[in-house]
């Protein structure tokens, strides 16, 4: 799937303060390896069919097998084995007598001590990674999943890692045992258990994501074998919000530009968020914030909502804007499937010019059929106009006022608003006041 860095950011999808990054919420991740994957699938969505189904049946095949994941391997575990091939020690002796151990400790102490920690510490990742084969290598195991665990198979198929791995947890190794599998292990296996940290940070990364399905109750997706766009989501809510109104939304190639309005503060944004991040989620075989989500498969998803201008360039906010449509145009013309987000068109000129951009950009992107478009605007006045086109649905989220006081339902409602409360917020946060005593 093509989802560029604008969009990215749109979408919060990463951000650098964790409480507004999808990714942060939903990195459940033991180790640093493992979040380092997480981040590489973010940033690879996949944009066929067979790796999402695949994804989502091991993300179903960890979910049945939670409550059995080795905890073992924790992010510590793995850091000392990295730092063991990274620490310069004294070279360990090759034969494994007790003679020759006991020189070692005796004369290599601080090194010894360092191999003694480390090798348990080997000891608790081998014991994890067989615990996992055992939990995950079902008959029925997708493809992915059974190509990994063979992998990792023929790497522990190795006598003195399969002996370490026997070793009684908690029991103090002698001498003897600590220099043999300390010395196997820095010179003899560096390769194989730097494949099997590989091989760990992929299951570690889609644990992470079945936990996240847990733990936020999310729904896996059904995707449809459609050559043409369609999205039908029943109670989709934003990840982020903590108390979220869910919306039901349908759109297929006959309804596929959803014309969006609304005043300040209503919801606009938040739901054209909350249907991105549910789509980019379902790209990468996760559950998303839904009760249920049949779609088809897109080829991307491009966004216009955090247009900034450039004073270094000399660009102002409007020609940022023109620019993304322009970029837009050139990435959608084509027979592929996009999911197109704006938010608030034009909101760098004047409104006289804004109504008569955003209309041309309207009535051009409606005859792309095989893309699905959702535009917010306060120009409620140009919707008038586009009602004459069958491929436009309108939805308003509504706004009441009791008492000089705004109350939002955040509901999607069919139709159009025409809400202005700009000077009622103004009034409320007493500005209107201070300025009449200035």
């Amino acid at each position: 799937m093509d989802i560029d860095y604008t969009t990215y950011s749109d979408l919060s999808l990463f951000s650098q303060e964790e409480e507004f990054s999808v990714f942060h919420k939903l990195d459940l991740t033991r180790t640093q390896a493992g979040k380092d994957q997480l981040l590489e699938y973010f940033n690879h969505p996949f944009g066929a069919l067979g790796p999402i189904l695949e994804t989502q049946q091991i993300l179903t095949l960890i979910l049945q097998h939670a409550d059995e994941w080795p905890l073992t391997i924790s992010n510590g575990t793995v850091m000392v084995m990295e730092r063991f091939y990274e620490t310069a020690i004294d070279t360990l002796p090759q034969s494994h007598n007790l003679p020759g151990a006991m020189m070692y400790k005796i004369f290599h102490g601080p090194d010894y001590s360092l191999v003694r920690y480390s090798v348990g510490h080997f000891a608790d990742f081998i014991r994890g990674m067989v615990q996992l084969m055992g939990l995950l290598n079902k008959p029925d195991s997708p493809p992915l999943l059974k190509a990994l665990l063979e992998r990792a198979r023929r790497l522990l198929d190795n006598d003195v890692l399969q002996s370490l791995a026997k070793t009684t947890p908690g029991v103090r190794l002698n001498a003897i045992q600590v220099v043999h599998y300390g010395y196997h292990i820095r010179e003899r296996s560096k390769s194989l258990m730097q494949g099997l940290i590989e091989i760990h940070s992929k299951l570690d990364a889609w644990y992470s994501m079945a936990m996240a399905v847990k733990k936020y109750r999310l729904a896996f997706p059904t995707f449809t074998r459609s050559e043409d766009p369609f999205m039908e989501v029943s109670s989709l809510y934003h990840i982020l919000l903590p108390t979220p109104v869910a919306y039901n939304v349908q759109m297929d190639k006959s309804t596929n530009f959803l014309f969006l309005t609304g005043a300040n503060m209503a919801g606009k944004s938040t739901f054209i968020r909350a249907v991105g991040v549910s789509v980019f989620l379902a790209h990468l075989g996760m559950g998303v914030p839904a009760a249920s989500m049949q779609l088809s498969l897109f080829d991307g998803i491009l966004s216009n909502i955090n247009v900034v201008d450039n004073i270094a360039k000399g660009e102002s906010y409007f020609f940022n804007e023109v620019q993304r449509i322009r970029d837009t145009l050139i990435k959608i013309s084509g027979k592929k499937k996009w999911l197109v987000l704006i938010d608030e068109l034009f909101k760098g000129t004047n409104m006289q010019d804004a109504m008569k951009c955003s209309t041309a950009v309207i009535k051009g992107l409606i005859r792309i059929p095989q893309s699905l478009f959702i535009l917010s605007t306060h120009l409620y006045e140009i919707g008038e106009e586009l009602k004459q086109y069958p491929n436009i649905s309108f939805r308003y989220f509504e706004t009441a006022v009791k008492n000089d006081q705004l109350e939002f339902s955040y509901q999607l409602k069919e139709g159009i608003s025409n809400d202005r409360i700009g000077y009622l917020i103004l009034k409320r946060e007493k500005v209107v006041e201070m300025l009449e005593k200035l």
